[in-house]
């Protein structure tokens, strides 16, 4: 009989590969990373039910959800990958998932920012930190000094110090 504690490790593994195979643009059956491909916009409201129905918690240190106050945590013009991708993670680490940041303004710039809904910062817990380090390839530090890694699907976690800052380019394998 397999126990729990080791399916959960390959049945992650497959979820990543399957994303890296099948993203689009991204994976080994895509038609190629530079090609342009439209992403599907959540509304605040689409995404909160996402996260609530997965289990996913989210706070701002302003108490509010306004995508043009730095302090709140806003999920509006979120990519529905993204939101995906959260909830991939959370169910390949079974941990609890805090969303610390969202889309509101006040993050860095670029293409790939949290204002252009690929990005989310999660609360740092032991049980998530030891998933990142254990699961996904660490590949050297960001321009800022943070210390990055790579899911299979192609995803970018890294280590802001009190947050992970994670760049969705796919649902990481949904």
């Amino acid at each position: 009989m397999v126990s729990r504690m080791t399916l959960r490790p390959v049945l992650t593994a497959l979820a990543l590969v399957l994303g890296a195979l099948f993203a689009p643009g991204v994976g080994a059956l895509g038609s190629g990373a530079t090609e342009a491909h439209a992403v599907t916009k959540l509304t605040h409201a689409q995404a909160t039910s996402m996260f609530r129905a997965s289990g996913i918690t989210w706070s701002s240190s302003g108490g509010c959800s306004d995508r043009n106050n730095p302090t709140c945590t806003s999920f509006e013009q979120l990519n529905q990958a993204t939101a995906q991708g959260a909830q991939t993670l959370k169910s390949a680490t079974g941990c609890a998932l805090n969303i610390t940041g969202g889309t509101e303004t006040g993050h860095a710039s670029g293409t790939y920012s949290h204002w252009n809904g690929y990005k989310l910062d999660f609360g740092k817990s032991t049980c998530l930190t030891n998933y990142v380090h254990n699961a996904f390839t660490y590949i050297g530090l960001r321009g800022d000094g943070a210390p990055q890694y790579k899911s299979g699907s192609g995803n970018i976690y890294a280590d802001e110090g009190n947050h992970w800052d994670v760049t969705y380019y796919n649902c990481g394998g949904c």
